[in-house]
């Protein structure tokens, strides 16, 4: 709420211009746009009422909508259980809780018996695809 006052306060000034600028390649662009558009329905290939779709040309815009998350690894289920990224993060959980506890408890022996069970795991994971392969 303002109340009366028989000072005058000054406001900010403001600045507000309308840009005057040529662009001589769009000026072409247009000029050729409407000259293809003016032969074009000279020969009866688009109708001269120009009611946003051409008669018998075909459409060439680009369907966008929906392209990006067509493809989004969000949206789209995963087709093996490892590609989940779910249960990665919980397999990567779990062995750094068991490679700290296995640590605390065991000693530093437990880090030889990770390598021995990634590697054995390693050897399966290679054993099967070679398996899947020979098919």
């Amino acid at each position: 709420m303002k109340f009366p006052s028989i000072f005058r306060v000054n406001r900010p000034a403001k600045f507000n211009i309308t840009p005057r600028h040529y662009d001589p390649v769009k000026e072409e662009i247009q000029e050729r746009t409407s000259r293809i558009k003016r032969e074009l329905e000279e020969q009866g290939i688009i109708n001269p009422e120009g009611n946003g779709r051409e008669g018998n040309l075909p459409s060439y815009g680009s369907s966008i909508r929906g392209a990006f998350t067509k493809g989004s690894p969000i949206k789209r289920k995963p087709s093996n259980i490892f590609e989940s990224a779910g249960l990665m993060r919980l397999l990567i959980l779990l062995i750094l809780i068991g490679g700290f506890g296995g640590y605390i408890y065991i000693g530093p022996d437990i880090l030889y018996y990770f390598l021995y069970l990634g590697g054995g795991i390693a050897l399966l994971v290679g054993l099967f695809r070679l398996k899947s392969i020979g098919k």
